[in-house]
């Protein structure tokens, strides 16, 4: 497949990420089931929350309700129950997943719980107050780990998320190194190219050294494109683990870090006579077959010649496409940007619809999208969405408007949601901030456009009915006049 075809079936990033759906809708009216769901009984004073050993009634009572309410959710683990702000109330937290996400990712949610007197002198949820609500349930906060080793200290009122372990790899001793077969590629043409490409390139990259049995050495510096930057220029020197999940990459596949590798590369050579074996190769046209005898330590491939020869992704063209697969499966989106769609999804209780409206550059271009920018106007999608999502119904908009008001007419209908809503889970007191700032040196790490991008995707295809551009708003084909 080329890189055109790849650009083609998987732009927007929206319909690219379609087969990696982690749907977290709950069932129809969840906000009424909770209603219905709580009992009307004796209110229950002075409860003894943290009893759960002599007394398991509030935890048995809350794993109840959950089950009966969030038919969609996973409950792996549940924590102490802790007293609320009143006698009558108990917090508790714990962790889950989607029943439809096919990863081992875990989420938290503590929340606020009132009981009264069931059948048999049961306990009953009489009343739960929403997402992130038991505050008193809320984890210790615990101190932060730098992204690699010393690193700046935490700021002030930081935490971290316990699930994420993206530091570093060491190869530790000389001799561990000496024993390693290691394929490295030189940077390329593909520097500071759209993310799409950086993603086809990099998993060739991972494939052919995963073909080859060899630890792929990979960069952890990436180069954001002026497509995705609020400057409207390249942006040299974004961690990888901002985007991507490394944790994740390193437990699924054999990597070291650039810059500890030619480190150790560096002191081998200046401690021994025997310098490591290196194979230099230039062109991509040298196919991964011919490299899969070749006992040299390290195989580097280097990346000079001009564009678009100097593609990475060129090396599993032709006859490679054939043997050599990208693992998309090792590549995941970072679980910190994942925890900010949880808390959105959270807050209406993953009972919402969603619908993506695409503007920008392709509403403006009426030669290749002649009908996208009527199709998208306010009265428009209101119009098509009466026939699609009930009256007052959660509606999440994912869309590249830039003007925050431009929806409000749907707001006569709905209740609706956009991603700036949340602009708190990435400002300067979130967890979200603290963590990226200590994966950069302290320095605050700007929510960038493909951030957004990423999050308002995941959000999107979390709805319970999902409103798509080139599929229900408009007749225009999603890569311009023709191409439908």
């Amino acid at each position: 497949m080329s890189l055109e075809s790849f650009v083609s079936t998987m732009a927007p990033l929206i319909d690219m990420e379609k087969e990696a759906e982690l749907s977290m809708s709950l069932s129809t009216g969840t906000s009424r089931n909770i209603e219905t769901a709580q009992k009307k009984g004796t209110t229950i004073l002075n409860l003894k929350c943290m009893d759960v050993q002599t007394d398991p009634r509030v935890l048995v009572a809350v794993q109840r309700f959950n089950l009966r309410v969030f038919k969609s959710i996973v409950f792996l683990e549940y924590e102490t129950p802790v007293n609320g702000s009143k006698p009558d109330e108990c917090d508790v937290s714990w962790r889950f997943r989607n029943k439809k996400e096919k990863s081992w990712r875990r989420y938290r949610d503590f929340r606020r719980f009132k009981f009264a007197f069931g059948e048999n002198c049961t306990y009953e949820v009489f009343h739960t107050s929403g997402w992130h609500s038991g505050v008193n349930a809320r984890r210790f906060r615990i101190k932060p780990r730098g992204g690699g080793g010393g690193g700046p200290k935490a700021p002030r009122g930081a935490g971290r998320d316990p699930e994420i372990n993206d530091t570093i790899p060491t190869l530790g001793s000389q001799t561990n190194f000496r024993r390693g077969k290691y394929l490295y590629y030189s940077r390329g043409g593909d520097y500071c190219k759209g993310m799409n490409q950086y993603m086809w390139s990099f998993l060739c990259g991972l494939g052919e050294a995963m073909y080859l049995n060899r630890t792929f050495v990979m960069d952890l510096s990436l180069c954001l494109s002026s497509s995705y930057s609020s400057k409207g220029v390249d942006e040299e020197g974004k961690d990888f683990r901002y985007y991507f999940d490394f944790e994740h990459l390193k437990e699924s596949a054999s990597i070291v870090e650039e810059g500890e590798f030619v480190r150790d590369w560096k002191k081998w050579n200046r401690s021994h006579k025997r310098k490591v074996a290196v194979r230099k190769v230039k062109t991509h046209k040298v196919s991964p077959l011919q490299l899969s005898k070749d006992k040299s330590t390290i195989i580097w491939r280097q990346f000079d010649a001009p564009e678009p020869e100097n593609y990475w992704y060129r090396v599993c063209e032709g006859e490679a496409s054939k043997y050599v697969e990208r693992p998309w499966q090792t590549l995941w989106k970072s679980k910190r940007l994942m925890n900010i769609v949880s808390e959105i999804s959270g807050k209406m209780d993953w009972d919402f619809d969603a619908v993506h409206v695409v503007r920008g550059e392709k509403a403006m271009d009426k030669k290749l999208w002649p009908h996208l920018d009527e199709d998208t106007w306010p009265d428009a999608i209101l119009n098509k969405l009466r026939g699609l999502v009930q009256p007052w119904r959660n509606l999440y908009v994912a869309t590249n408007e830039p003007f925050y008001n431009y929806f409000d007419k749907l707001r006569s209908q709905y209740k609706v949601h956009l991603l700036d809503d949340y602009s708190y889970l990435w400002g300067n007191n979130s967890e979200w901030y603290n963590e990226t700032s200590l994966l950069n040196n302290g320095k605050p790490v700007e929510f960038d456009g493909y951030m957004r991008v990423a999050v308002d995707t995941e959000v999107f295809i979390r709805g319970k009915t999902r409103v798509e551009t080139f599929n229900n708003l408009t007749m225009d084909c999603k890569d311009g006049i023709n191409t439908c």
